[in-house]
């Protein structure tokens, strides 16, 4: 393999992990509907120790607009309340029994134009970092191209593959941006 390929595939897991990042931050952001996503990182104090709401209960959606968490243990429940209520989604948990229900309320116009600053700037973030990871790779495929490692036609040839590969990935980061915000704005 050409050296400068073996530079462009060894920063494709790292471009993966990119997406990976930005589509779990895309999960937390509320839309319309309810999803355990929304809920299950919040930390809980139990026992003088945090947790994630997810090592506490199991998280499920009912409805549309609900979502249902049944602590593993009764005395939890007060912590879990607790926690949700300082997380500031606007959602109040109510305790019904042994179950902890929260509805959403409907997302407000000045709310839904929030989120989707959050959504562009989490997107920004991840276009960044996929910027950086072009710039490491092209400085080490201009740095071989000095130290005769890598022909100088082969390193335009490979300043077209990376820039290809990053626009894709771009390209991805896109889909996923427009696709949260057209959730956000249903």
């Amino acid at each position: 393999m050409e050296g400068y390929k073996t530079i462009i595939q060894n920063i494709k897991p790292e471009l993966d992990k990119v997406i990976s990042f930005l589509e779990k931050e895309l999960s937390r952001v509320r839309t319309g509907r309810a999803t355990p996503s929304l809920v299950e990182d919040v930390v809980v104090e139990c026992f003088g120790q945090k947790f994630p709401l997810k090592q506490l209960a199991a998280i499920s959606t009912s409805e549309p607009k609900q979502i249902l968490i049944q602590p593993w243990d009764r005395s939890y429940i007060e912590g879990i309340v607790h926690a949700l209520e300082k997380t500031g989604t606007g959602a109040n948990p109510i305790v019904d029994k042994e179950v902890i229900r929260i509805n959403l309320p409907p997302l407000s116009e000045e709310y839904r134009k929030n989120l989707i600053r959050i959504i562009s700037e989490k997107e920004e973030q991840a276009c960044k970092t996929i910027r950086k990871w072009r710039e490491e790779a092209w400085s080490e495929i201009q740095e071989k191209t000095k130290q005769g490692e890598i022909r100088e036609d082969d390193k335009f040839r490979a300043k077209d593959e990376l820039q290809k590969l990053v626009d894709e990935y771009n390209e991805k980061i896109e889909e996923l941006d427009e696709k949260k915000k057209k959730e956000i704005l249903e």
